[in-house]
């Protein structure tokens, strides 16, 4: 095989120790050198030319690109370069047919190593120079993760953070200096890591769930009022779960959906469209002071911390927020078809518009709305009874009638 003019060789933290002989030989020919300032330093008698990856990687790439045509260059990073590190970058920026990678193991490998725990069924989650937001949605299902942290997003915040949302149970091992003399491995409850101040900013943090009898939650939530029952906002008005679950399917909402929640209430559409979309955000939009603070409870109380609640009448409050893949309208406080308006106006390609409709007037409002846009709306009248106790036996109760109004923006 024809030799390429660009080797990247992942490393561990023993340095050159660690290297393969196929890797050492690379450096051994190169002719430039390229890497982080700790990788470099591995290599105190190299005499060709180095290149520090400090700051922006544009510029260093591009001299790298350059030196390329008529030297052999090699460019050292951390474990494997293709998982979460440098080198779909320099793919492609190089172009792949020119660079040969070598990985070593990954620190998520090696912290899987030192722990004895199997790591097949393991997910894998970064905040390394990310937002924490839905940091705990995302673990929701998962018994098993690696997290890649950085000096912000420490595991003890993320262990704070858990346990600030009711997702407590898990045992967890922080691996420092992974492969190197350094190295460390430490075993904490999570409420102990919480107040652990004394970890290297070079780790990976692993979750295993504590509780044996979890188990994953179901795909499509389907939760009771009475998940909602802690504060419940003025007359008891919430959509109910039946109404809410044919709102949620009408939605089509994708697992990094965008979603609006307009009208948000108690939050309960808010948060189950967060457990639709643990990779994604939910933006719950609610004018009432109350029903901001019930829905700031809920969403903690259900772990979804990829709600962000937003005080405020729509639809001037919508402006700025992210452009939604969804956008559901529960309430509309008179305003519904200037928020239908600037729904659609905000959707992306393709996005879905869900409204909900108890009076006569709203639903009028809304499908005129649709129609003056040339959009042919799914319209479902939605009437429910349950069976509830009536001395020994079981009678129906009606539910309010709903309509649910479905479109998809071209």
């Amino acid at each position: 095989m024809k030799q390429r003019a660009v080797t990247v060789i992942g490393m561990g933290d023993d340095g050159c120790a660690g290297l393969t002989s196929r890797a050492a030989n690379a450096v051994a020919r190169a002719q430039v050198l390229v890497g982080g300032e700790r990788h470099l330093a591995f290599f105190p008698q190299f005499t060709g030319e180095r290149i520090a990856l400090k700051g922006g990687l544009g510029a260093a790439l591009d001299r790298a690109a350059q030196l390329a045509e008529e030297h052999h260059v090699c460019v050292l990073a951390s474990g494997d370069p293709l998982f979460f590190g440098v080198g779909p970058m320099i793919a492609k920026r190089l172009g792949t047919e020119h660079v040969e990678f070598l990985p070593a193991p990954s620190s998520i490998q090696w912290a899987f190593a030192r722990t004895g725990i199997a790591w097949e069924d393991a997910d894998i989650v970064s905040v390394h120079g990310r937002s924490l937001d839905g940091f705990v949605a995302r673990l929701r299902r998962s018994a098993k993760v690696a997290v890649l942290t950085d000096a912000e997003n420490t595991p003890a915040r993320l262990a704070a953070r858990l346990i600030e949302h009711g997702d407590s149970a898990w045992n967890a091992w922080v691996c420092e200096r992974l492969s190197g003399p350094e190295e460390r491995v430490r075993r904490f409850t999570l409420g102990d890591l919480a107040a652990e101040t004394d970890i290297d900013p070079l780790n990976v943090l692993l979750l295993v769930r504590s509780d044996e009898a979890w188990r994953t939650p179901p795909a499509i939530p389907y939760l009771h009022e009475d998940a909602f029952a802690k504060r419940m906002p003025k007359n008891g008005l919430i959509t109910k779960r039946e109404v809410r679950l044919l709102s949620l399917a009408s939605l089509a909402i994708t697992p990094d959906a965008v979603v609006w929640d307009i009208g948000a209430g108690s939050g309960s559409v808010s948060i189950e469209a967060a457990m639709l979309a643990p990779r994604g955000a939910v933006y719950a939009i609610e004018v009432d002071p109350e029903g901001v603070a019930i829905c700031l409870d809920n969403v903690r109380t259900h772990g979804t911390d990829n709600v962000h609640v937003i005080e405020g009448r729509a639809p001037e409050v919508l402006v700025g927020l992210p452009a939604p893949d969804a956008v559901f309208v529960g309430g509309s406080k008179g305003s519904m078809a200037d928020i239908v308006i600037a729904s659609l106006d905000a959707l992306r390609p393709g996005g879905r518009l869900v409204v909900n409709a108890v009076t006569l007037e709203n639903v009028a409002e809304a499908y005129a709305v649709l129609r003056a846009r040339e959009l042919d709306p799914d319209v479902t009248l939605v009437q429910i009874s349950r069976g509830v106790p009536l001395a020994r036996y079981r009678r129906y109760e009606a539910l309010n009638p709903i309509h649910i109004m479905a479109v998809q923006k071209p």
